[in-house]
């Protein structure tokens, strides 16, 4: 018969720990990162790229899947996207079923309106954002922001059914980008995504219980323990989420009560960039790589009404998949499909080896600079 230890460790036993964002539970197993790696394993990726493409879509100057060319421009970058996820403009969807009946019960549908957008970090085709200089980051941060307000325009003045701005990024090819110029995406939705929706929800039921916001208590609670938390500045903390997923997933999240990019000053535009940068130099210092990750920002709806701003928090989710080294990834497979989601090192060992990182020199420049 086994024995049962006389103390429990969370740096060893298995637990599972919940996830007031998503109302769910992620199972963790540290004691498993002890396991031999005999599986699948990823090529280091390394910053090689030449600085301009002749034969990318994305560089200033060349021409893109529709005949159109882009400017020569030597900033941030805003187009349409040439393939986008939804459309402007289409037609109703006139159901004849009966509202009781099994399948307008069980197979629902709804029409989604919107815009898709490309935005192009840099004209750089070699950089990555923990490789841009600050001052070019403040531009993409201004560049949101920008998009934001634009687009609360057209939904207010041109009476266009835009709700949502869901911008984001998928860096390296293990995430699944096809185009390693510097870029990200935004789209611009008739809907609030099921995510975003889904934390609206766990907001307003814990504002309901407790009389407080979710964000502001665990930015508190955070900031008591301190084991979690990788980086901090006068706006914004980054942590580990005690209810992390991915090996070294973060949240950046504003410490004051921040709606939307449009509530920030400059200052804290500028303290968001900041600790971007220093974040992803961190990811790309831990294994030597260019480390891939998809990262998405969430705030407030388009033209939200006082108590949906009242029921935001502006934050970013840094969902990264490597697990062990450059090469070797996280699955969400079996179990994880199934089940829950399982992670093998605790959120505590992982924001401590992300905090012990330097964040203001980037390994490929050390060289250079010592």
């Amino acid at each position: 018969m086994t024995q049962r230890s006389s103390q429990f460790d969370f740096a060893d036993h298995s637990h599972r720990r919940y996830n007031p964002l998503t109302d769910s539970w992620v199972l963790v197993s540290p004691h498993r990162a002890k396991r031999p790696w005999l599986g699948q394993e990823e090529s280091p990726s390394k910053p090689n790229a030449p600085e301009y493409d002749a034969a990318c879509y994305l560089c200033p100057g060349n021409l893109r899947a529709f005949g159109d060319f882009n400017p020569s421009y030597s900033s941030t970058f805003i187009f349409t996207n040439d393939f986008p996820a939804v459309k402007a403009k289409q037609p109703e969807i006139n159901s004849t079923d009966s509202p009781t009946s099994l399948k307008s019960r069980l197979l629902k549908t709804q029409s989604v309106e919107g815009q898709c957008f490309v935005i192009c970090f840099s004209p750089k085709h070699n950089l990555t954002i923990p490789l841009m200089t600050f001052e070019a980051l403040i531009k993409v941060v201004g560049a949101w922001t920008d998009l934001y307000r634009w687009l609360e325009k057209e939904a207010a003045m041109e009476n266009k059914p835009y709700k949502y701005l869901q911008i984001f990024e998928n860096k390296g090819t293990a995430m699944g980008c096809s185009n390693l110029h510097p870029h990200g995406q935004a789209w611009c939705l008739s809907t609030v995504p099921s995510e975003v929706e889904q934390e609206f929800r766990a907001f307003k039921k814990y504002l309901h219980q407790h009389s407080s916001h979710l964000m502001g208590d665990y930015i508190t609670l955070e900031l008591q323990e301190r084991e979690r938390i990788v980086l901090e500045n006068e706006t914004f903390l980054v942590v580990v989420p005690y209810w992390a997923v991915w090996p070294f997933e973060t949240l950046v999240v504003s410490k004051p009560h921040l709606t939307s990019l449009v509530e920030f000053s400059d200052a804290q535009r500028k303290d968001l960039a900041l600790i971007i940068k220093q974040l992803t130099v961190k990811y790309d210092n831990l294994f030597e790589t260019s480390f891939p990750y998809s990262m998405g920002l969430h705030q407030a709806p388009l033209n939200a009404n006082m108590k949906e701003r009242a029921n935001s928090w502006f934050h970013m989710h840094f969902y990264p998949p490597l697990l062990r080294s450059a090469t070797v990834r996280k699955f969400l497979v079996g179990f994880e499909l199934f089940g829950e989601p399982q992670r093998d090192l605790t959120a505590e060992q992982a924001a401590h080896r992300l905090r012990c990182l330097d964040s203001g020199v980037h390994y490929s420049q050390r060289s250079s600079t010592s």
